[in-house]
């Protein structure tokens, strides 16, 4: 009779602890790169040693996001038509074959620099001025190059995993290649346009809103108690799949 009561108890404790490890509104108390490290390490392991101040910043990326910049989207979207919308992601698509064509080149990737090149020119004249993507109608896509890929394609590794304020993921290497392009634009713009109050609304206010109206991420929008790592996980493999096309 003792060893029947026992194998209750045994079977009943056993369930109970599956329907605590089943109640999905248990909160998580530990981190996931906590748990012990399988031989060979987590699949979605990413160098982050910076990663309690790397989470600061997404918290503050999130709130920023949710009471600022996507209010700004909204707005900027209700005051232009979808047609307008789609001309001004033309145009700053545009410039970008600028340094796309720069990037390729010192990437000894001649293929892609002759695209971007035909492109912008393309684009710039019977696009009037790239307000029309004419280009990619006649079946010439565009490839984006930055300079955080071109020292990837020479050998520069991702370095640690950096969470950047509202621009977000990042890591090293592409942190000081966004420093690198944005360099050629700084100092080649003559003064008279850099000083222009119409160039600074276009390029520091109507162009981020560009930016983040054409991103579909939301935060904290996808159910899982790890987004922090899958966002981390599909940053790093993007990168790598970009530096290697």
């Amino acid at each position: 009779m003792s060893m029947r009561i026992a194998a209750v108890l045994v079977l009943a404790l056993s369930l109970l602890g599956c329907a605590s490890a089943s109640d999905p509104t248990v909160k998580a108390e530990r981190q996931l790169s906590e748990f012990n490290v399988p031989p060979g390490g987590h699949p979605i392991d990413i160098y982050d040693p910076f990663e309690g101040f790397n989470r600061g910043i997404y918290a503050f990326n999130a709130v920023f996001d949710k009471y600022v910049f996507l209010p700004l989207v909204d707005a900027y979207k209700f005051v232009t038509f979808d047609p307008i919308e789609d001309r001004i992601s033309d145009f700053f698509s545009n410039l970008t074959e600028v340094s796309s064509f720069a990037n390729s080149m010192l990437q000894l990737n001649f293929d892609h620099a002759g695209r971007s090149a035909s492109r912008f020119f393309i684009n710039s004249t019977v696009g009037l001025l790239g307000f029309i993507d004419i280009a990619t109608l006649a079946d010439l896509p565009q490839e984006r190059e930055d300079f955080g890929q071109t020292l990837g394609v020479w050998g520069a590794g991702n370095g640690p995993y950096l969470v950047l304020p509202i621009v977000g993921p990042s890591n090293l290497r592409d942190t000081a290649g966004l420093v690198i392009d944005s360099v050629p634009s700084a100092l080649l713009l003559p003064s008279d346009v850099a000083n222009d109050p119409a160039y600074r609304v276009g390029w520091y206010g109507i162009r981020p809103l560009d930016v983040r109206k054409n991103t579909a991420f939301r935060y904290y929008q996808t159910g899982s108690p790890f987004e922090y790592e899958e966002v981390r996980l599909l940053y790093t493999q993007k990168r790598a799949l970009d530096i290697l096309r």
